[in-house]
């Protein structure tokens, strides 16, 4: 019977010698493993004292079998101690801090007692002055003891100690010893060792220097029989057998009287197979490998990083019920649902409570040979049977309500899906199945970006929730419509993408017009039948169409010129959209109403709640996909041709701004730039020569779009948030521009000189300080193509460092915040019960169900009332 325990706490110190020895079965002094017939040899390292893995075999320690034996300690006995290489710091400092003959440490009376005072104030000493920093005063006192010449106590001279690493100290030209610094630390006060912040219950520094040393279990490293029929031993017996080798032959030349040098050689080995046991990797010696050349893996190994046994075991959780393969855009399928391949859906269950209302149906999907059919039936006493094509009849006529059905999945079944790495709550989301064929998961890219996936063979892991209430969690809470507005920004985060908006904006610009039959096979798409007796329609009246008949708003749409005299609604560039009353009277929608922040898309969630907004979205993007198909829209390298007098302007604007950076050089020099506070003259220099080549990209983007037209496919995507901007058409078709490293131009950036042998020491005009003329369609010049490169890796360099360094910061947040949750009176606790907020994110508010808020408005109406 097991009887359940809380755990109180855990204490984490060092194994006594004398407490390895008592919790030690066996002295393991033969490095063999089995004998000839394959029984394990007594007194070596299988043991059975230390436990059983072979069947037919019991331990003679609890008489367990392999399943029932957890298995038990042995140990070795070392002829001379050796250094644990975990504490080779503790024990440098200690050497460093404390006298070599009384074992004191190495400052006067006056400042150990101040130590004392700061280490032990919670046992009622004296406490020292407030200002002062507690722990940085006693780093200070002990790094203070580290350079002392005499000991302030017994008056011994000191000599410097070295340690050279991983594992060998030196006190001035002599080597310590393992031996010698187990003496020499064995004299340190129990007081002493606790200004060291060494808890001397728990451990002794002195245990470092390892005399004894723990055998793991036999079930700690188990060996496996090969197919040829021999055993291969784990890593860390092959380790355990060299120690034991050498530390039999370190006793043999003991016992000889062998010359010290070969002592001192053998020990040296000893303490080589030692250091690799504990840890395989430790710079400054070679390390362990098998004769395959592979490297041993030892106890730090087993135990560190992603694949060790706390993260990948512990951490780690490995599920049942899921399948995970890549990921295709289907746009004919609604954002919930969720494209699963019949071979997928044949394998996954779901388990369905027996019921007297559902039992009919039930038996049919049991007596189904074909899929959907059942895979297991459970019993209420929890007996499972597996369903197969000879019992199904047999199955059918037996079960009765109080019986779980394993059936497979089929459409409309709730299921969880996720792509890694998983950053926020929208990376795991609730989807609805469709069983397609092919073998790859399906979704409308209208839910690519929550998940931050593309289709370049990334991978999602799809997850079966097993009981009823986790599906009713999944549904109520998980499911996409409920996650149209991101609960970050208060924004829809699920909505239009790229020939999503595109499509849109050709559909309601000014001019669009489709016959009846044309409007009737566009709205026929998405279910829309009942169609105004027109013989025209526009493309503002067939949106329209989509949009709920409470919808109204207006908005500056992203084409918006800001103009001076703004007309609104009759604004020349069909830039200002309104709504009224569900019609789209004047603007052409584009990505600011349907992607985000999706001022439609929000409104439509805002007053007719999720579902609603689910279906606007779903019948958008297919009108969208629809128009686009039917009107036509591509691009060409032809599509960014410019006329040969816009080239030139721009070629004669690049060298205007060129020489204006060599007039403000000039000026630097003679000292005639403005001072500005706060900056040298060097900065202002740098500043004001970003801002001229800044207002060469301004107008030659001016110039670009002007020459390629309002019409040009490149330049609508960028103008009204499809793909791109316009910045990216200026350095596809006109210039680059200035290359830049962290916001400087190249030649604040560790160049003191020149960066290229081309240029001359000292030149920080425009073109060595990175400014390109050239487009990526005209082609760079090898000057050009080492300067963009540079920006280009920092940039690449960046995303590496910013991402791991992101990925570990949010895994420790995580951590700390996992037994956190809201109770049902609003405030958020840990799993003890304690208080963290009294109100959620201290003010209650959940940003996907607020409006966001007018801050100007907020300003004055508190002025007003002031």
């Amino acid at each position: 019977m097991i009887i359940p325990k809380d755990i109180g706490s855990i204490k984490f110190g060092l194994l006594d010698p004398k407490k390895i020895r008592k919790m030690s079965q066996v002295r393991v002094i033969n490095p063999d493993t089995y004998d000839d017939d394959g029984y394990p040899i007594e007194g070596g390292l299988m043991d059975l004292r230390m436990g059983v893995i072979d069947p037919g075999l019991r331990c003679k320690t609890c008489s367990g079998r392999p399943a029932t034996c957890p298995g038990h300690f042995g140990h070795i006995e070392l002829v001379r101690p050796v250094v644990h290489i975990g504490y080779v710091k503790i024990i440098y400092t200690l050497l460093r801090s404390t006298c070599r003959k009384c074992g004191r440490i190495l400052l006067p009376e006056d400042d150990v007692e101040k130590l004392k005072r700061i280490m032990f104030a919670e046992e009622g000493a004296e406490e020292i002055e407030e200002e002062e920093e507690k722990e940085q005063v006693a780093l200070n006192l002990i790094d203070k003891s580290k350079g002392v010449n005499k000991c302030p106590h017994c008056g011994e001279p000191q000599n410097k100690i070295r340690l050279v690493r991983p594992t060998t100290f030196y006190e001035g030209d002599q080597r310590l010893f393992p031996s010698q610094i187990r003496e020499r630390i064995e004299r340190i006060p129990d007081d002493e060792l606790k200004i060291f912040g060494i808890n001397t219950e728990e451990a002794r520094p002195e245990w470092a220097l390892l005399t004894v040393l723990p055998v793991p279990p036999v079930t700690t490293r188990p060996s496996i029989t090969l197919e040829t029929g021999e055993r291969s031993e784990d890593d860390l017996t092959h380790k355990l057998v060299d120690i034991i080798r050498i530390n039999q032959r370190l006793a043999d030349n003991i016992s000889a009287g062998a010359p010290q040098l070969i002592i001192e050689d053998l020990w040296d080995l000893l303490q080589y197979h030692v250091t690799t046991y504990f840890n395989n990797n430790v710079s400054g010696i070679p390390p362990a490998k098998h004769r395959s050349g592979r490297a041993l893996t030892t106890l730090y190994q087993r135990l560190k990083g992603k694949e060790g046994r706390f993260r990948y075991y512990l951490s780690g959780k490995r599920v049942n019920f899921s399948a995970r393969t890549v990921i295709t855009p289907d746009p004919n399928i609604d954002i919930e649902e969720l494209g699963v391949p019949k071979q997928i859906a044949e394998e996954l269950t779901i388990p369905v409570s027996v019921t007297e209302w559902n039992l009919d149906q039930i038996k049919k999907i049991i007596l189904n040979k074909e899929y959907p059919t059942a895979k297991y039936v459970i019993s209420p006493e929890k007996r499972k049977k597996i369903i197969t094509e000879f019992n199904r009849e047999e199955v059918a006529e037996e079960i009765k309500p109080g019986y779980i059905v394993e059936r497979q999945l089929i459409d409309n079944d709730p299921v969880v899906f996720n792509r890694q790495p998983s950053l926020h709550r929208m990376s795991m989301m609730g989807h609805r199945v469709k069983v397609l064929p092919g073998k790859t998961f399906r979704i409308n890219d209208a839910v690519s970006r929550p998940y931050n996936a593309d289709y370049d063979g990334d991978e999602m892991n799809l997850h079966v929730p097993q009981t009823e209430e986790s599906r009713e969690e999944v549904e109520q809470l998980m499911l996409i419509p409920n996650n149209i507005i991101s609960i970050r920004h208060g924004n829809t985060i699920i909505g239009a993408n790229l020939d999503h908006v595109t499509g849109t904006y050709l559909l309601t610009k000014k001019g669009t017009k489709f016959s009846r039959k044309k409007a009737i096979r566009l709205l026929g798409k998405i279910g829309i039948t009942d169609l105004p007796k027109k013989d025209t329609l526009t493309g503002k009246e067939i949106f329209s169409m989509i949009i709920p008949d409470n919808i109204s708003i207006e908005y500056a749409g992203k084409t918006c010129k800001k103009c001076a005299t703004c007309e609104k609604e009759k604004c020349p560039f069909d830039a200002y959209i309104k709504i009224k009353n569900g019609k789209l009277i004047a603007g052409a929608v584009e990505g600011a109403g349907i992607k985000s922040p999706g001022h439609i898309i929000r409104e439509i969630f805002k007053k007719n709640g999720p579902e609603a907004a689910a279906e606007f979205i779903n019948r958008m993007t297919r009108l969208a996909l629809e128009v686009i198909s039917e009107m036509g829209f591509t691009t060409s390298l032809e599509e960014g041709d410019m006329p040969e007098e816009i080239k030139k302007e721009i070629a004669r604007n690049n060298d205007k701004a060129e020489k204006a950076v060599d007039k403000l050089i000039e000026k630097y020099k003679n000292n005639e730039l403005p001072d500005v506070p706060g900056k040298t003259p060097e900065e202002v220099l740098e500043d004001t020569i970003m801002v001229e080549l800044g207002k060469a990209r301004t107008l030659a983007i001016s110039l670009t779009k002007r020459a390629l037209g309002q019409d040009n496919s490149d330049v609508i995507m960028a103008t009204i948030g499809a793909k791109g901007t316009p910045h990216h058409l200026v350095q596809m078709q006109a210039m680059i521009g200035q290359s830049s490293l962290r916001g400087k131009r190249l030649t604040q950036r560790g160049y003191r000189y020149k960066m290229l042998p081309h240029f001359k020491p000292g030149d920080i005009s425009a073109k060595p300080g990175g400014f390109i003329k050239s487009s990526f369609k005209s082609g760079l010049d090898p000057i050009e193509a080492f300067l963009q490169a540079m920006s280009g890796r920092d940039s690449i360099v960046d995303k590496g460092i910013n991402t791991a360094v992101s990925g570990y910061f949010y895994r420790r947040v995580l951590h700390a915040l996992i037994d956190l949750w809201v109770r049902a009176d609003g405030s958020v606790r840990s799993a003890a019960g304690e208080i963290i907020q009294f109100r959620y994110g201290e003010d209650g508010i959940n940003p996907m169900k607020k409006d966001n808020l007018d801050i100007d408005k907020i300003v004055q109406e508190v002025k007003e009332g002031s």
